[in-house]
Order: C-alpha cells, then sequence, then structure tokens
C-alpha cells in the first residue's frame, strides 16, 4: 500500500434537517412531537440524516489512508484558510458544491453525492466508494477538472461579492425594488421584485425557474406554442444571462431592459433608502447593502472554479 500523501483533504459537509430540527427543539423527542403536530413525518427526517451520515462516515474511512483529512461544517467555510495545495471534498447536495467554490483559489473539488435516491446530484458525479480511485488521480495530476465560471458583483464603496450560480439584487422584503440599469449602452429606471444574474453553472437553477414561468404566461396568454429551450449557456461559458422579475411599467418606470446577456458588465445604481440587498447563490445571510447611490458592476469574475469531473 502507498505511504498517505502530505497534501490534506478538507472535507465540507454540513447539518442535516433532522440536526437542525434537534438544535431547534433541545431534542429529537420534542422535534418528533413538533413535526407530527404539523402533519409531517419525522421517519424521512431521521432516515435522510441516517444516509447522509452514514456516507460521512464511509468518506472519511475511505479518505483517511490517502492523505491527512479535516472536516469542516458548512457555517464555517467563509472563514476558513485554505491551502493552496489542499484537496477539497464537499458531501452534500448541488448548493454546497457552489457555496464552496467561490471561496476556493484554484484547488480542485470533488463532490460527492451522499444520497442518490433523494439528491439528482448534477454537480454530485461521485460516490463515497469512488473517493480512492479519484483522489489518486487527483494526486497524480491525471484527473480531469472542469472549469467553472463566476460572477463578480463590484460596488462602488469598495466592497464585492462573488456567485457561482447567480446573484440577486434587490429587496430584502416583498416591496418593489427601485433602481437604474444600464448595459450595452441602453439605461432605464425600473420598478420591480429584482433581477437575477444567472452563470452557466446557475442556468438550470433559478433563471430555469424564471424562464418557465415566463413560457407559462406567455403560452396561456396567447394560446399557442412558445419558446421551449434552456438558455445557451456551459458552466465555462464567457458570459452571463440577466432577467428582470415581475418589472412594472409606470410614467417613471420602464420594462424594455428585461432579460439579455451580458457580455461586457451590467450596471446597477440603487434607489432604494433601504433595505437594498445584493447576495449571490441563495444565501441570503451573506449579503451586500446596496441603498440609495450604490452602484455595481456585476460581469464575468477573473477567479475560476475546478470541479473534478
Amino acid at each position: 500500500m502507498s505511504q498517505p500523501s502530505e497534501r490534506k483533504i478538507v472535507v465540507i459537509t454540513k447539518q442535516t434537517r433532522a440536526d437542525e430540527l434537534t438544535k431547534r427543539f433541545n431534542n429529537m423527542t420534542q422535534a418528533a412531537f413538533y413535526v407530527k403536530k404539523m402533519g409531517g413525518d419525522i421517519d424521512e427526517y431521521v432516515a435522510e440524516a441516517k444516509a447522509y451520515k452514514q456516507s460521512v462516515s464511509a468518506s472519511f474511512g475511505q479518505l483517511q489512508a490517502l492523505a491527512r483529512v479535516q472536516q469542516i461544517d458548512r457555517d464555517y467555510v467563509p472563514s476558513f484558510l485554505f491551502g493552496e495545495d489542499d484537496i477539497v471534498v464537499v458531501i452534500g447536495q448541488d448548493g454546497l458544491v457552489a457555496n464552496t467554490l467561490k471561496y476556493l483559489n484554484g484547488q480542485p473539488l470533488i463532490a460527492v453525492n451522499p444520497d442518490p435516491a433523494r439528491y439528482d446530484g448534477v454537480l454530485l458525479p461521485f460516490r463515497e466508494e469512488d473517493l480512492p480511485a479519484i483522489v489518486q488521480e487527483v494526486l497524480a495530476g491525471r484527473r480531469p477538472r472542469k472549469e467553472i465560471t463566476m460572477a463578480a458583483a463590484q460596488l462602488n464603496d469598495g466592497q464585492s461579492l462573488l456567485a457561482v450560480n447567480d446573484f440577486f439584487v434587490g429587496r430584502q422584503s416583498h416591496v418593489s425594488a427601485r433602481y437604474n440599469i444600464r448595459i450595452d449602452g441602453r439605461e432605464e429606471n425600473q420598478s420591480s421584485s429584482g433581477i437575477i444574474v444567472s452563470t452557466g453553472l446557475g442556468s438550470t437553477g433559478w433563471l430555469k425557474s424564471v424562464i418557465a414561468g415566463a413560457r407559462g404566461i406567455t403560452g396561456a396568454l396567447s394560446g399557442g406554442e412558445v419558446y421551449d429551450g434552456a438558455v445557451p449557456l456551459t458552466w465555462d461559458s464567457d458570459h452571463l444571462y440577466y432577467s428582470v422579475r415581475e418589472p412594472f411599467p409606470s410614467n417613471t418606470t420602464g420594462t424594455k431592459l428585461v432579460f439579455g446577456e451580458i457580455t461586457d458588465a451590467l450596471q446597477i445604481t440603487s434607489q432604494m433608502p433601504e433595505n437594498g440587498v445584493i447576495f449571490s447563490d441563495g444565501v441570503e445571510q451573506d449579503f451586500l447593502q446596496f441603498n440609495s447611490g450604490i452602484e455595481a458592476t456585476i460581469c464575468v469574475a477573473a477567479k475560476k472554479g475546478y470541479l473534478v469531473v
């Protein structure tokens, strides 16, 4: 058997829904009582947690023979200092992969699907039993990696944020967002439910939902067939797409710049006195304040992610 590598493997895990319920209600008995009272099935939570923890345990058993292993909960990823030569293994759902990628600096990421019966796993090509062969090939530099394009939001106050899937620009509440949007020499004041900016990786997520909704509405109103294709983006696309949600036409706001490709940059200036935000990849807790006078420039990021395939 070969000697363990001196490189470190960082394993990213998450709390299960059962863990979160136990934390909320102090113990599983009280959590089960609450779920049952609300008409839910606690057995599903328990079974999901069991499958996940079995996968984590099996993964560690495979990895510890190959290199030093350190486990990090997803909550600590934003502040964790990854080593330049670290290999990162994510065990969880697609969202955990996306939220980890933006904190890496070129380190390869291996994504493990802990429960294929529950998770489709578009970004989760491997199971725990695959890890010895995959890690050995990564260590030897023989395993292919897919480049992932990210988006960057740069504010005129110096703050910035990265997105692997998408940005949301708007209000924290359901109140309409007000802003000025500029792209390709055109501009417009708008009032809407916010703007989604999607990368190639995110084009099968939130953006797909936006397009599906628009397709259904236009189809119902027109009584005919409408566009039924996907947005033509790949994971390494050199451009982004933006979509304005529920734009409202009025004497002072328009609806001409509601969807399109971003090949250079999209600029948005907030006209919201308070509660304006920009957050990425569905993580509302990690946001930039976007209030009156703040200008955001959104474009393809110089930084790339690398997913082992």
